[in-house]
C-alpha cells in the first residue's frame, strides 16, 4: 500500500507497473513449469544457474525444450504480435502467449451463485454459454438477464484470428437468439424459463466484448436483422474501438498506435479498413449511432487506460447523434484497462460492479 502512494513512472496494462520510487509491481502471475521431459513430445529441458555469478535468484532458465520449440516457430516470419497476448506467423500458425485458467461450472460456496454450461449453441462449433443464477431467497422472483461477451449469460464465442471477423459477432448473435428463444417460458433451459425477466434484457462486455455488445445492439436496431429482439440497454466496460484517426495521432505513443492500427486488418482480412463501422462506429460514411437498438447505455472507462479516450469519444458522439436514449459515463480513477478482472476484491472493482448492478436493476 505504501508504494501505491507514489507516482507511477510507467505502466503496461495488465503486465507491469513501475513507480518513481523504484518499486516494481507485476500485475500478472506466471505459472512455473519445472524442467524435465515432456511425455508427449520426448523433448527434455534443464535449467542452468549462475549464468550471471552472484546475482540473486537469477537462474537463466535456459530451457532446451523452450529453445527448440521457439526455434522451430521462428523459422517462419512473424506477421503480427500483440505483446504478451498473441503471436501470428505468416504460415498461419497462431501462438497464444497468455494462459487462461478454466473454472468449471458449479456452485460458489461463498456467494451461493450457481452456474452451468450449455453447449451446442452453434452446432458443431464448440460455441457455448455459461449461465449464472444468484442464490434467490424468493424462488418465484424474476430477475434481469445480462448477456455478457468476454474480452471472457457469458458467451464463449470463437476467437480471431483462427476464426476471423465476423464469426465472433455471428456466434454472439446466435447466443442472444438462443437466450431470447426462452422469452415465452418454453425454451430448452429451465433457469431462463423460470427466472428470466425479458423486460430487463441487457447486453454487456469488456474490451473486445464491449465492441461485440455494441455491434449486437446495432443489429437489433436494424429493422430487418433485429425483428422481435428487444433489449433494455448495454453496458460497455473499457470498450475497444479504433479507427484511422479516432482520437488523433498524438493521443497515444507511436508504438501503441502502430500495434492498434494493425490489429483490425489482422482479425478481419475480408475488410481490413480500420474505419470499418464495426471497429469505428463513429467513422464518416458509416451508419452512425442513431440506430442503436436500445434506450440506455452505460460507458465505463478507466483513467490509465489508453482506450479511455476512445470511450469518451463514443460517449460524446452517442450523446449528440440524435439517438433517442440516455447514455451515462463512469470513470474509475487510477486504474488501467480491465483492472477489475485481475483483482475482483479491490474496492474499485467492487465499486464498478455495484454501479453496473444498479444499471441492470434500475
Amino acid at each position: 500500500m505504501a508504494a501505491s502512494n507514489d507516482e507511477i513512472e510507467y505502466e503496461y496494462p495488465s503486465v507491469i507497473r513501475i513507480y518513481k520510487n523504484g518499486h516494481v509491481e507485476r500485475l500478472r502471475d506466471t505459472d512455473f513449469v519445472p524442467a524435465g521431459t515432456d511425455p508427449q513430445t520426448g523433448v527434455s529441458s534443464k535449467d542452468v544457474n549462475n549464468i550471471v555469478p552472484e546475482t540473486v535468484s537469477t537462474s537463466f532458465n535456459f530451457s532446451i525444450s523452450v529453445c527448440s520449440m521457439q526455434m522451430a516457430a521462428s523459422n517462419d516470419e512473424i506477421e503480427y504480435e500483440y505483446p504478451s497476448v498473441i503471436r501470428i506467423y505468416k504460415n498461419g500458425h497462431v501462438e497464444r502467449l497468455r494462459d487462461t485458467d478454466f473454472v468449471p461450472a458449479g456452485t460458489d460456496p461463498q456467494t451461493g451463485v450457481s452456474s452451468k454450461d450449455v453447449n451446442n449453441i452453434v452446432p458443431e462449433t464448440g460455441v457455448y454459454v455459461r449461465i449464472y443464477l444468484p442464490n434467490l431467497s424468493n424462488k418465484t422472483k424474476k430477475i434481469p438477464v445480462v448477456v455478457y461477451c468476454h474480452g471472457g449469460v457469458s458467451v464463449h464465442y470463437r476467437l480471431a484470428p483462427e476464426h476471423s471477423i465476423p464469426i465472433a459477432y455471428d456466434d454472439s448473435w446466435a447466443a442472444l437468439q438462443w437466450v431470447i428463444s426462452h422469452s415465452n417460458g418454453d425454451g430448452p433451459e429451465e433457469w431462463l424459463n423460470n427466472y428470466a425477466d425479458f423486460g430487463r434484457l441487457f447486453l454487456s462486455g469488456d474490451s473486445a466484448g464491449a465492441n461485440i455488445a455494441h455491434n449486437l445492439a446495432m443489429r437489433i436496431g436494424n429493422s430487418e436483422l433485429g425483428q422481435n429482439v428487444k433489449i433494455s440497454g448495454i453496458a460497455l466496460v473499457h470498450p475497444y474501438f479504433w479507427g484511422s484517426n479516432i482520437i488523433g495521432s498524438d493521443a497515444v505513443d507511436p508504438n501503441t498506435k502502430l500495434l492498434q492500427d494493425r490489429l483490425w486488418p489482422t482479425i478481419c482480412p475480408s475488410n481490413p479498413d480500420n474505419d470499418d463501422p464495426r471497429n469505428n462506429p463513429m467513422a464518416e460514411g458509416g451508419p452512425g449511432l442513431t440506430g442503436l437498438g436500445c434506450k440506455r447505455v452505460l460507458v465505463c472507462v478507466a483513467e490509465k487506460d489508453f482506450l479511455k479516450l476512445v470511450g469518451l469519444v463514443y460517449f460524446e458522439a452517442l450523446g449528440r447523434s440524435g439517438w433517442k436514449g440516455v447514455v451515462e459515463l463512469v470513470e474509475t480513477e487510477g486504474e488501467g484497462h480491465a483492472f477489475h478482472l485481475y483483482d475482483l476484491q479491490c474496492d474499485k472493482a467492487k465499486e464498478l460492479m455495484t454501479r453496473m448492478a444498479a444499471f441492470f436493476n434500475n
